[in-house]
C-alpha cells in the first residue's frame, strides 16, 4: 500500500505547471518543494488575521470598534457590489476578508494595522520566504517589483500559530479557527471532503496563473496542517482539479488511518 507522501509524489508527477507543498500530521512532515518561493496571492491574508488579532490582544485596537468603508477595490469580495457606504467591526472586516477573501477589507486593515507592523510578525513567525509589500489589486505596484510572497513551509507555520502554541491567546486562536472555518471557497483543498465529517478551516488564494489552498483539517482527535501552492499555470481548472485530489487523499488518511 502506498504511503500517503508517495500518493502525493505520483499525483504532481506530470503536473503542468510548479508546485510546492508542506504537509503535518502528528508531527510527521512532507515536504515537496515546501521552501520554494511563490506569489502569495490572498493566502497572504491570514498573517494579517493573526497580527490583526495580535494587535487586539495588545489593546491597539478593538475588533469591536466600528470602521466606515468608503473606498473600494475590485477582485475578489462583496464589499465592491453594495452601492452604500457601509460601517463594520474590524472583527467584521477579518471575517469577510478571510471568508470571501474580499480585497477592499483587506485593504482597510493593511491601513488600521499598518504594513511594516503586520511584516514585522511575519519575521517574529520565523517567515522566511513571506513579505508583504503591496496592497491587494495595486497592479501598478506590481508593474514597480512590488508583490507579496510565501512559502509552503511558512503557511504550516502560520496554520500552527492559529491552532496552537501561545503567539496568540487561547481566545484569539479559537475565533482565527472559527472565521477560517467559515470559507465560502471549497473547490481545492476541500472539494472531495465530506466536511460534515471532517472539520477544515481554510483560506484559498488565486491569481493569473495562480492557485493556492491552506487548511487545517481535524478528525477523531488527529489534526492536520495542509498548504499546497501552485504557480506558472496554463489551465486553472487542471491545478484545483490536482489541488482536490491532493486533498482527498489527505481526507482517505485521516479517516481511514
Amino acid at each position: 500500500m502506498l504511503t500517503l507522501e508517495e500518493k502525493l509524489k505520483g499525483e504532481i508527477t506530470c503536473f503542468q505547471g510548479r508546485i510546492g507543498i508542506a504537509v503535518e500530521i502528528a508531527n510527521k512532515r512532507i515536504s515537496l518543494n515546501s521552501m520554494e518561493v511563490f506569489p502569495s496571492a490572498s493566502v497572504i491574508k491570514v498573517p494579517i488575521l493573526i497580527e490583526g488579532l495580535r494587535q487586539a490582544e495588545t489593546g491597539k485596537i478593538n475588533l469591536n470598534e466600528l470602521t466606515t468603508i468608503d473606498k473600494r477595490v475590485g477582485g475578489s469580495g462583496v464589499l465592491q457590489a453594495l452601492s452604500a457606504k457601509v460601517s463594520m467591526t474590524i472583527k467584521d472586516l477579518m471575517t469577510l476578508m478571510i471568508t470571501v477573501s474580499d480585497n477592499t477589507t483587506t485593504n482597510l486593515l493593511i491601513d488600521l494595522l499598518g504594513m511594516d507592523s503586520i511584516n514585522s510578525t511575519i519575521e517574529k513567525l520565523s517567515m522566511e520566504h513571506t513579505k508583504l509589500s503591496r496592497k491587494m489589486m495595486d497592479f501598478e505596484a506590481i508593474e514597480q517589483g512590488y508583490n507579496n510572497f510565501t512559502s509552503p513551509s511558512d503557511m504550516i507555520k502560520c496554520l500552527k500559530v492559529i491552532n496552537e502554541g501561545d503567539f496568540l491567546s487561547e481566545e484569539s486562536r479559537k475565533l482565527a479557527v472559527e472565521i477560517m472555518h467559515y470559507q465560502q471557497f471549497h473547490d481545492k483543498l476541500t472539494a472531495m471532503m465530506d466536511l460534515d465529517l471532517v472539520f477544515a478551516a481554510s483560506k484559498t488564494g488565486g491569481l493569473p496563473n495562480v492557485e493556492h489552498d491552506c487548511a487545517i483539517l481535524k478528525y477523531g482527535g488527529k489534526t492536520a496542517y495542509a498548504v499546497v501552492l501552485t504557480d506558472q499555470l496554463d489551465n486553472h481548472f487542471a491545478a484545483k482539479h490536482l489541488i482536490s485530489k491532493i486533498g482527498k487523499h489527505l481526507y482517505d488518511h485521516l479517516v481511514e488511518e
